[in-house]
């Protein structure tokens, strides 16, 4: 399955990058720990009880949407500068920690695209888009998904890898089977999209409490319209 021909063909105008959830009106805002802080008040140590709850329902999500029969892409936007001179040697890992068979790593797909975010010097960067058919048993998902959210607190392990000094990767789940895409930005929550608002509807019932609360009434409304 080609990458640009799935979304094209799926998700007509769409844009793999950070906010998917205001490119299609078929979606879901999560936050994640709601009421719960990276750090401890008392100690300014970081939180655990955080963490462990982020990562729990980060894995809740991801298992809601993926079964072991689906077909997966997993998608990294790596951001980097052109002159891979300046960073020949440094390499993202995402693949070759969390995917399990060195088979399936070898139908590893690179492109190479615009740089995705409005900077001063964007001309000399770009954007290294990698991406991955397989399947859930293939991904060590649950440490995937921990990387993901630990990225911005350097104690906490696994964690993405950010050699390029730039923007940490972003990486989507994307299932073929049912079109939907899940995109972890962080700690902080998660977004999902359908190309049908009635595949999603299961998890908007069941995780309603998740949601962020600046987007609840538009949420609502999609739902209740469909």
């Amino acid at each position: 399955m080609e990458l640009n021909e799935y979304i094209n063909i799926t998700f007509p105008g769409l844009v793999l990058k950070p906010s998917l959830y205001y490119q299609c009106n078929k979606s879901i805002n999560f936050v994640l720990a709601k009421g719960l802080y990276q750090f401890k008040v008392e100690t300014d140590e970081l939180n655990p009880d955080y963490f462990n709850t982020v990562y729990d329902q980060a894995t809740s999500l991801f298992n809601e949407l993926f079964s072991d029969e689906d077909k997966i892409l997993l998608v990294t936007n790596v951001y980097q500068y052109k002159d891979y001179r300046r960073s020949s040697k440094k390499k993202i890992k995402v693949y070759s920690h969390y995917i399990k068979n060195k088979d399936v790593r070898f139908h590893l797909k690179q492109e190479t695209l615009p740089y995705m975010f409005d900077e001063e010097e964007a001309d000399e960067m770009c954007t290294n888009q990698l991406s991955l058919e397989c399947r859930k048993q293939d991904i060590h998902y649950p440490l995937l998904i921990k990387a993901i959210c630990n990225q911005d607190f350097p104690p906490l392990k696994p964690r993405l890898h950010n050699p390029y000094g730039l923007y940490f990767p972003d990486v989507y789940f994307i299932n073929v089977t049912n079109n939907v895409i899940l995109y972890i930005y962080d700690d902080r929550g998660c977004e999902v999209i359908a190309s049908d608002i009635e595949t999603i509807r299961p998890l908007y019932e069941k995780y309603a409490d998740w949601m962020d609360e600046y987007c609840r009434e538009e949420i609502e409304q999609r739902f209740s319209e469909s």
